[in-house]
């Protein structure tokens, strides 16, 4: 590859990653502003409801989580983190749960309890008629978790950026250097 043709790569991958850095710089902005935006709400419901109407004395003794954060790997190698519901399954999970095959006459068995399909809404922990506020501050925390898992996949392909910078750098000079 000739001395141009590297430089000009290096150009177009150097401002991308300016352009990765200044959305990362955005989002964790964003995602600040989201977290504030929760406690604060929290701080509403709680001086609403009363300071022991809402804490840790009200969580359910069993909890299950909404979402979950899956990693997947894209094609060009970059790891991605995407929010996803606790109940949906990728396509790896799809499929008989049972490792042999069923037999269609015999014994029926009883199924097994499986635990609650849906998630149960936290908010139903304090109550029914709950103020807007611990509503917000539910959102507004759903929200930061999205931006969360996009500040981490971002993160990601900045750092794949900056190797595939310092590799260029590097050619280049011993390109330079083989040249004199």
């Amino acid at each position: 590859m000739a001395a141009p043709d590297l430089r000009a790569e290096l150009d177009s991958l150097f401002l991308q990653l300016l352009g990765d850095l200044e959305e990362l710089e955005a989002k964790r902005a964003a995602l600040n502003a989201r977290v504030e935006e929760g406690w604060l709400s929290l701080a509403k419901a709680r001086y609403a409801m009363g300071a022991k109407s809402v804490g840790p004395l009200q969580y359910a003794s069993h909890m299950e989580p909404q979402v979950c954060v899956r990693a997947s790997e894209a094609q060009d190698g970059i790891q991605t983190f995407r929010v996803v519901r606790a109940d949906a399954q990728t396509p790896e999970e799809v499929g008989p749960r049972e490792a042999a095959l069923r037999r269609r006459k015999g014994p029926m068995k009883t199924p097994e309890p499986e635990s609650s399909a849906v998630p149960q809404d936290p908010l139903h922990w304090f109550g029914i008629l709950v103020p807007h506020s611990l509503r917000q501050a539910q959102a507004s925390f759903r929200d930061g978790l999205q931006l969360a898992a996009d500040i981490a996949s971002l993160q990601t392909r900045i750092d794949q950026g900056r190797s595939q910078l310092r590799g260029l750098q590097e050619k280049l000079k011993r390109l330079e250097h083989g040249a004199v």
